[in-house]
């Protein structure tokens, strides 16, 4: 255990302690609260990451082997995407906002107010190590807050450029970088804060809550789980094979929201396997080790821990793989059963289990017995299927007919339920977050209608029925 007086740093050699005081003196005074203050301060966190682009690029191709089109696509574009949304939309969210005030209360008038939460922690994970940092990041300051954000160490290359990113874009007393292992973690989730924002494993977000719960802290949660995939007998077999491998093996498979089994009707056993084997080949070649367009698993643990997933009687694709390199090709399981130990975990990994299945409300029940997932992906023609599905299955979030891109919209909210996560973000989710709704009520002194106070005679019991108790 980390002895709690041990001193953590933050990458501007300010301890935790100096940190917390000097960003509260700064909540304190207001000076993050007018619309003026907070666009300045995005505007010069969007310019700081766009004169970064590049490196972040690099970082991540040196993390994650990404190519510069998904490093963009999902990272680095999205959160300077999501700060221009901001930016646009801020005035709005700020804005008062009047709701109806029932006829008993009347002539008062009813609003709520969003205000700032206060000193606010995000901890970002190492699959999406910038994108899923920054983009709390961006809700967090629009809302008004201070925050001390903690990327994660495993994505090393990225972690040193955030670094640089963030002390140049604000000062310690509005934004402030603690980075290393577990220990620095541990000691930020020691203090008491206003707001955590966590995304990572459900296990260590287990242990996130309970750190939280400690000092009362209100929590959200981006976790994980098994996300299926449904492909019903009415599917485009074509679409649904080229959209599944692309959400299956974008990032490696190391996506909160990859697809991470199928479900396809036995109808299709004959030829969805060959559909899927030939995208595969058509996306990365056929030996995907030398595409470009093909990444690598993370660290060595995390290699071992999905060759251990991979039951060879079932290869119908892939399975080899290059420890020195941190390769495992695209790997396909055909005809896996539920016991099968790669459908015990969530896999976070270029390896696809296809169960078979004879009708779909079995397919159904067998997926609620587990927890519910993050996402969850509905391929089918079927107008009636897909309603069947989404008002059957309880699950985060997801797609009719493709993967992955539900998460890109600032207009939808994005988190997931139970054991997947608690709490949503994205463009004005993100910025309710990490605010206050104020319910506030105005009542005018030209007024005082004598029915609310002693003695409460008959009458004004009788006139109290009739108001509020219809």
């Amino acid at each position: 255990m980390l002895n709690p007086e041990t001193q953590i740093v933050s990458t501007a050699g300010q301890s935790i302690d100096i940190v917390r005081e000097i960003q509260h003196k700064r909540f304190a005074n207001d000076s993050l609260r007018p619309h003026a203050a907070r666009l300045a301060i995005l505007k010069k966190f969007k310019e700081t990451v766009k004169r970064y682009e590049s490196e972040l690029i690099q970082a991540l191709k040196e993390d994650l082997g990404r190519s510069a089109f998904e490093s963009y696509a999902a990272d680095v574009g999205l959160v300077i995407d999501e700060i221009s949304y901001a930016e646009k939309n801020l005035r709005k969210w700020m804005k008062p906002r009047r709701v109806p005030t029932p006829l008993a209360l009347m002539p008062a008038k009813s609003f709520e107010v969003m205000s700032p939460l206060g000193q606010t922690l995000i901890i970002g994970p190492w699959n999406y190590p910038i994108q899923l940092l920054l983009i709390p990041l961006v809700g967090a300051l629009a809302a008004g807050n201070t925050v001390v954000v903690k990327p994660s160490e495993l994505a090393a290359a990225c972690e040193s450029v955030l670094s640089k990113i963030l002390n140049e874009a604000f000062d310690d007393d509005v934004v402030s970088t603690f980075t290393g292992g577990v220990d620095v973690s541990t000691l930020l989730l020691s203090k008491p804060w206003d707001h955590i924002f966590f995304t990572g494993s459900t296990p260590v977000g287990r242990i996130v809550a309970k750190a939280a719960a400690a000092t009362l802290s209100p929590v959200t949660l981006e976790l994980g789980g098994k996300s299926p995939v449904f492909v019903t007998p009415d599917a485009d077999l074509q679409l649904t094979a080229r959209r599944l491998v692309y959400g299956k093996f974008f990032n490696t498979g190391q996506t909160c929201v990859s697809p991470d089994y199928a479900l396809v009707h036995e109808s299709h056993r004959a030829k969805f396997v060959d559909l899927v084997k030939k995208v595969v080949e058509d996306f990365y070649g056929q030996n995907p080790k030398e595409s470009e367009d093909f990444g690598r698993i993370i660290n060595q643990r995390n290699l071992t821990r999905l060759l251990d997933l991979i039951d060879a009687d079932k290869v119908a694709l892939g399975g080899d793989h290059s420890a020195e390199d941190r390769y495992l090709a695209p790997t396909i399981l055909d005809d896996v059963s539920w016991d099968d130990k790669v459908m015990e975990e969530e896999i976070f990994g270029p390896i696809l289990p296809i169960i078979y299945y004879k009708n779909l409300p079995d397919a159904i029940k067998a997926v609620k017995k587990r927890d519910h997932p993050l996402a969850c992906y509905i391929f089918s023609e079927n107008r009636g299927e897909q309603s069947y599905l989404l008002n059957t299955l309880s699950f985060g979030g997801g797609c009719v007919n493709d993967t992955l891109v539900h998460v890109s919209s600032h207009h939808l909210p994005f988190g997931g339920v139970g054991p997947s996560g608690q709490g949503n973000y994205h463009g004005k989710n993100s910025f309710d977050t990490f605010s206050h709704r104020k319910g506030m009520m105005r009542n005018p002194s030209w007024l005082d209608l004598p029915v609310r106070y002693p003695p409460y005679a008959s009458w004004k019991f009788k006139l109290i029925k009739l108001l509020i108790g219809r």
